[in-house]
């Protein structure tokens, strides 16, 4: 055969393949879901991200009548979930409750094993809650002010937990370091959980933990609240002042949680829950459940959640490099 007419045949028969395949991908984004999905937490059981996700599973489930699970697969920062979710393939069932170290610090892993940025499309910012400062009741330091003393009066003996290297909880604690020059230590943990236990017991003295996670200690006086990261008191904490107000306005953040799914994922079928979803954020019961748990409820477009991530990753690049954090 011509080599030119081989090309031309070979040309149509991809056209052809491609206008077959297309109606097919319409009408499986029309039917989605016709059966189960599943909302992959990167974290373990317990902890705020895993809240947040059975909410949304919940209320999710309800709007298409169809069985969501949350499935739990904590490791490496909440990178095995990651890369779970990247490698689900396109059709959506696979969906990721993503957060600070997914999208915004992993640059703390000198390599892994796939490109978060690259490899994951934002659905949604689910939403953005504060930190609170919380110390185990033995600490002596009530106040923020009396704890930036205690850490520079006793440098490097007072050790703050977090999730593992490069979450939220870790950098806000970072940011707590260079906004007070307080020199205190951070001890990784793999997850939430476990670090609130050893608060609890006495372990470490410290942490900058989500509000939902901490807040039943907080009210039962098993941990004591020094300040709330947020630019507004929280109500759910009305009486813990802000950072600002306690003297530390460079501590004043946010962390936050995003649906994401695989770059396999057609556009129109992305387009398609996040229009489901904002559907999910109209009912107030949904919202009231966030609230409740200290969170604002966001809800914003694939887009606006795409430019709100790359702000972020841009802040928080800096407090990488600034303090020279690692994964090992």
């Amino acid at each position: 055969m011509n080599p030119s007419r081989y090309w031309r045949k070979l040309v149509q028969t991809l056209c052809l393949a491609t206008a077959a395949a297309a109606p097919l991908a319409a009408q499986a984004q029309a039917n989605y879901p016709d059966h189960p999905i599943r909302i992959i937490v990167p974290f373990t059981a317990g902890g705020s991200s895993d809240i947040q996700g059975r909410l949304l599973a919940e209320h999710l489930g309800k709007l298409y009548g169809r069985s969501v699970v949350v499935e739990n697969r904590p490791g490496a920062g909440g990178h095995i979930g990651g890369k779970f979710v990247a490698d689900s393939g396109p059709d959506g069932y696979t969906l990721l409750l993503g957060s600070i170290g997914l999208h915004a610090t992993y640059g703390v892993y000198k390599s892994l094993n796939y490109r978060p940025a690259q490899d994951l499309k934002l659905i949604t910012v689910v939403a953005e809650m504060p930190h609170v400062v919380v110390a185990n009741p033995s600490l002596q330091a009530n106040t923020l002010a009396e704890l930036t003393a205690l850490a520079r009066a006793q440098p490097e003996t007072l050790h703050f937990g977090s999730a593992g290297v490069g979450s939220s909880v870790h950098m806000v604690g970072e940011l707590y370091k260079m906004a007070a020059q307080a020199p205190i230590v951070h001890i990784p943990y793999r997850g939430s959980s476990a670090a609130t236990n050893d608060l609890l017991g006495g372990q470490i003295q410290l942490l900058f933990e989500n509000v939902p996670t901490t807040i039943g200690y907080i009210e039962a006086k098993k941990l004591k609240a020094l300040a709330i990261t947020g630019a507004t008191r929280s109500p759910a904490l009305p009486d813990v002042p802000t950072a600002a107000e306690a003297g530390l306005p460079g501590l004043t953040v946010t962390s936050w949680t995003t649906l994401a799914a695989s770059k396999d994922v057609p556009d129109a079928l992305i387009e398609k829950i996040s229009a489901d979803l904002r559907r999910v954020y109209a009912d107030p019961a949904f919202r009231a459940g966030l609230e409740r748990l200290g969170m604002t409820p966001v809800g914003n477009s694939p887009a606006e959640a795409r430019e709100f991530v790359e702000r972020e990753r841009a802040r928080w690049n800096k407090v990488i490099e600034t303090e020279h954090i690692t994964a090992g």
